[in-house]
């Protein structure tokens, strides 16, 4: 399977700026996720998405291929991840080269492992899947047989429109959701269907501890502390 590794990366973040070459424990965020991609086996070709020259430099410099700089009009706040990725392979094709799978990997994601990269990539030649995504499992507590709606009365509705709630923890089914740091999805997926799940997802567990997601200061200072102890 030929798979092709797509870092998205823009300029412009309102929750933490400038985050993507923010230094990070010594390192600029994206230097984390370039280093695992790199190290990944199954990714056939890496590239950065970005409309920003700085951020190009940066990834320049941490051994990531720029072939093309992003559109402004795909580098926007309220740009949907979906249209980046179909932008780069279409960019990629234009060129003669086609892949059978995009990676994406946001630089928001600085613990994610090459092994979960490799991971996903097999799970999906595997299965037979349309997409792969990491995922977390749900707690008890946020389990969708005890999460509660409310209608326009005030009155509770069970999320999975259950008459009541399981009763005890332990015959919860497990509940998962995603994690964020990989998705892999077929090409004919991304550019035929408008999609980047599919309708066949499968999913790799990733331990919660073993995570964060950066959109805020406060998630830039826990990914601190979680680095602090893996390095």
């Amino acid at each position: 399977m030929k798979v092709l590794g797509l870092i998205p990366a823009r300029s412009g973040s309102k929750g933490v700026p400038g985050k993507n070459t923010r230094m990070l424990c010594g390192k600029p965020l994206l230097q984390y996720t370039a280093e695992a991609a790199l190290d990944a086996r199954l990714l056939s070709r890496l590239i950065l998405s970005t409309e920003s020259e700085e951020i190009a430099a940066v990834g320049r410099s941490c051994g990531l291929e720029v072939p093309f700089m992003r559109p402004l009009e795909l580098a926007e706040d309220d740009t949907p991840m979906l249209p980046v990725v179909q932008h780069a392979l279409r960019w990629i094709e234009s060129q003669g080269e086609r892949f059978d799978a995009v990676c994406l990997l946001q630089p928001t994601n600085p613990l994610r492992r090459s092994e979960d990269i490799d991971a996903c990539i097999e799970l999906l030649d595997t299965t037979g899947a349309d997409a792969v995504v990491t995922i977390k499992a749900v707690p008890p507590e946020h389990n969708p047989h005890w999460v509660y709606f409310q209608n326009g009365s005030d009155f509770l509705r069970l999320s999975t429109g259950e008459d009541a709630p399981v009763s005890r923890r332990q015959d919860l089914p497990p509940a998962f959701h995603r994690e964020g740091s990989v998705y892999v999805t077929r090409r004919d997926v991304l550019m035929e269907t408008n999609s980047l799940y599919g309708k066949r997802l499968a999913g790799h567990l990733i331990e919660a501890e073993s995570t964060v997601n950066i959109d805020s200061l406060q998630d830039w200072t826990r990914a601190e502390k979680l680095l602090a102890v893996i390095q």
